[in-house]
């Protein structure tokens, strides 16, 4: 699944993975980030999460284990993360409410398409970025450091690091400054 290579998303292994992400999902509408209970059971759905992180409920996800979270991430409310190709979220990046992240890209062959199976590509957001409200960022796709993605965009490529892209598809408008230190 995490490989690109086509796969079959009925193998008993991708199944127990979904229903386990989904199971510990449904859970997890019923927290906010400051219950008791939220830390551990966030921890369960996305192994490795940073302390410093917060998922704000409600939120999706395919698997759980194909997200990586950098320190002091903050994801809002809404949010659908599609991991089986892997999503990596660099520290100090803040996803705005209702965004989605898509790894999965089934084949373009209607035939084929018939299969219970699909690609899977990584999506890879690097540190200090923003990505506004209801941004859907699609298979494959990197976003370099320190990028704003405006409200309502649809990433189809890559986007350089320092940018600010708007658009459907979402396209770079400006450079952003890159002289400073997070220190000025």
């Amino acid at each position: 699944m995490r490989s690109g290579e086509l796969a079959c998303f009925r193998d008993p292994e991708i199944q127990r993975s979904a229903r386990h992400a989904k199971q510990l999902c449904a859970r997890l509408q019923h927290f906010n980030h400051f219950d008791e209970g939220y830390r551990e059971l966030i921890g369960e759905l996305i192994p490795g999460i940073p302390a410093t992180a917060v998922v704000c409920p409600p939120f999706r996800c395919d698997h759980g284990n194909g997200i990586t979270l950098g320190e002091h991430v903050f994801i809002n409310y809404n949010c659908t993360f599609l991991d089986g190709g892997g999503i990596r979220i660099g520290d100090h990046t803040l996803i705005g409410p209702d965004c989605h992240l898509y790894t999965p890209q089934h084949p373009m062959d209607y035939v084929a398409r018939r299969e219970p199976q699909e690609y899977s590509f990584p999506i890879t957001i690097g540190a200090d970025c923003w990505l506004g409200g209801n941004v859907t960022v699609c298979p494959g796709v990197t976003i370099g450091d320190r990028c704003i993605i405006a409200a309502g965009s649809v990433v189809t490529h890559d986007i350089p690091s320092d940018s600010l892209a708007a658009g459907n598809p979402a396209v770079v408008k400006k450079r952003l400054r890159t002289d400073r230190t997070p220190e000025e």
